[in-house]
């Protein structure tokens, strides 16, 4: 019999994602605060992803919900979403020619059992050599502001982007395999949540 599935997230990528991939998750929005003093970027995702899959688990009973929490790292700088256009000019244009870390924590909770599981995935991002029309008219665009690291692969950035090493979907901003996985540590067969 199938689950419920609860994304604790208003992510419009993550929601394309899981869909793409046969669920109908339903969503709900954390609406925790992400202000969190943690110098490992790693486990600041983790704990981000943690604290939205818990404030979302106390409100949907026996689902399963699924939290995350993505950032961005190039030349040892933390990069969620940029605050303004000139942040998000400045930051592409910085990233020309380099490569980052893309690392999103995500939670996993089951509401019957109250078990979780947490952990997170890294994809190293190659960046192209766009040029500054390019760049201007990408974060004309609005895209940039709300997506950590202000780029995506599934949007109009994907162009400026030579390549990734790890799992694409999680610079989209879920990795479908780490959550197979952390299911699995549940005991829940993520073909169970199928739509």
């Amino acid at each position: 019999m199938s689950r419920r599935l609860v994304l604790a997230s208003a992510s419009p990528a993550r929601q394309r994602l899981l869909r793409g991939a046969g669920f109908d998750p339903e969503v709900v929005v954390s609406g925790v605060d992400e202000d969190v003093d943690q110098p490992d970027t790693r486990t600041l995702v983790v704990e981000l992803a943690e604290r939205k899959a818990t404030a979302v688990a106390r409100r949907v009973g026996d689902a399963i919900v699924v939290g995350c929490d993505s950032m961005f790292e190039i030349g040892g700088t933390r990069r969620g979403k940029p605050r303004s256009t000139d942040e998000a000019l400045a930051w592409a244009e910085s990233s020309r020619g380099r490569e980052g870390h893309l690392h999103t924590g995500h939670c996993v909770i089951d509401g019957r059992s109250r078990r979780r599981a947490c952990g997170v995935a890294t994809t190293v991002v190659r960046f192209g050599h766009a040029t500054d029309a390019e760049l201007a008219a990408y974060v004309a665009s609005g895209e940039p502001l709300s997506v950590a690291g202000g780029f995506t692969l599934d949007g109009r950035s994907a162009p400026f982007i030579d390549g990734v090493d790890g799992d694409p979907g999680n610079v989209i901003g879920l990795s479908l395999p780490l959550l197979r996985a952390l299911l699995a540590e549940l005991d829940v067969r993520i073909t169970d949540l199928w739509a």
